[in-house]
């Protein structure tokens, strides 16, 4: 369980410190945690987030802003009726809550693709909610409550990214196998093949 413990406090990637697709991941399974992870994930969700990005020197600003002008406008090409600020406020998010869970952005960006075409208010069939379809269980089983709002962008990103790098962890960081489980859909290929594609698309967008 040692993983689990360092999870919480580990979450920070380097550079960075703390200061119309498919709906598809209806299928996840409610799973019992063990208290130790319970912890561990409540903590990574509840750590407090600046409100501007707060990098550790102009290197890694630079990186960000690199980044940001590559994939500004192939997100413009999905999301026509958003604003530039709003783009550039989901994507400042989708940076923080990606880097902070330690997964690249690209990979969040391919899952939402696939998850929900960049809809913040996608609902499945299952009820999963917004733009990682994180399903209403997961805020009982780790706030206590089904009241928390996923369709609030940070709360969604934050949420999808920490249930992904737990999945990561539960299969010993074999991504295909993590994606499966996110989908609801553990052991068949076709989810993971098709937010890889999408992740590949995104990376070949970067600098």
């Amino acid at each position: 369980m040692r993983r689990w413990r360092a999870l919480g406090s580990g979450l920070l990637a380097a550079g960075l410190t703390l200061g119309s697709g498919p709906v598809s991941a209806g299928q996840q399974a409610e799973e019992a945690l063990s208290d130790s992870v319970r912890t561990a994930l409540t903590a990574a969700l509840s750590a407090p987030a600046p409100p501007s990005l707060a990098f550790v020197n102009d290197a890694a600003r630079e990186h960000y802003q690199v980044w940001l002008s590559h994939i500004r406008p192939v997100l413009q090409r999905k999301t026509p009726d958003w604003t530039e600020t709003q783009r550039d406020e989901f994507l400042q998010t989708l940076w923080y809550e990606s880097k902070r869970a330690r997964l690249a952005p690209a990979l969040v960006l391919g899952l939402i693709e696939v998850e929900s075409g960049f809809r913040k208010f996608a609902v499945s069939s299952s009820s999963a909610r917004g733009y990682m379809q994180v399903m209403p269980f997961w805020t009982r089983l780790l706030a206590g409550t089904e009241a928390v709002n996923l369709f609030h962008e940070q709360t969604n990103l934050r949420f999808g990214c920490v249930i992904l790098r737990h999945y990561l962890g539960l299969e010993s960081g074999h991504l295909e196998m993590a994606l499966g489980r996110y989908n609801g859909s553990r052991g068949q290929m076709a989810y993971p093949r098709a937010v890889l594609a999408a992740q590949a698309r995104w990376q070949a967008a970067e600098p």
